[in-house]
């Protein structure tokens, strides 16, 4: 899906992977939910504010398999890579990479090779537990039990569920 390069085209993406989440079996009150939309935030929010070109617009990808979520926000500055960097205490800004580094199970840049830019992606991986509900691993660690989504839609036939269109005008 493409958005405009704004803090509004950010906020929109954010709620528009919410949504979809909720569709696909994560409801908005999951931890699944939660952190993957707020993983989709902190990238949107440096496309916006460090990938941004004018007249340009940021495009976004959700994908889902039986094991995992994976998100992709791709701008159009080659130029400017991210970088996870320690951050001052008393810092205002600077932390988003930090937060996804902390939450996904893998992250990355990777660097467009049809046209100018880089897409910045993460993934979280979703395993089965004993009593078939959907356990989250954040950063490779298992959450407690009372932290756990309660039950799942998510399909085990192995099909990956694609989200990619272009936003009417």
């Amino acid at each position: 899906m493409r958005f405009t390069s704004t803090p509004r085209g950010a906020r929109l993406a954010r709620r528009l992977i919410s949504h979809r989440l909720h569709e696909w079996g994560h409801p908005y009150d999951s931890d699944t939910n939660d952190v993957l939309t707020l993983i989709t935030a902190e990238l949107t929010a440096n496309a916006v504010r460090h990938g941004h070109v004018p007249g340009r617009d940021f495009h976004l990808r959700l994908t889902q398999t039986a094991a995992t979520l994976r998100i992709e926000v791709t701008d159009t500055r080659t130029e400017k890579q991210p970088l996870l960097v320690p951050t001052p205490v008393d810092a205002t800004s600077g932390r988003g990479l930090l937060l996804v580094a902390a939450l996904a199970t893998h992250w990355g840049v990777t660097r467009r090779t049809t046209a100018p830019g880089k897409t910045a992606w993460a993934e979280l991986h979703l395993r089965s537990t004993a009593s078939d509900n959907t356990a989250l691993s954040v950063a490779g660690c298992r959450l407690p039990p009372s932290l756990e989504p309660q039950g799942s839609a998510l399909s085990t036939d192995g099909e990956e569920s694609h989200f990619e269109q272009d936003q009417e005008a």
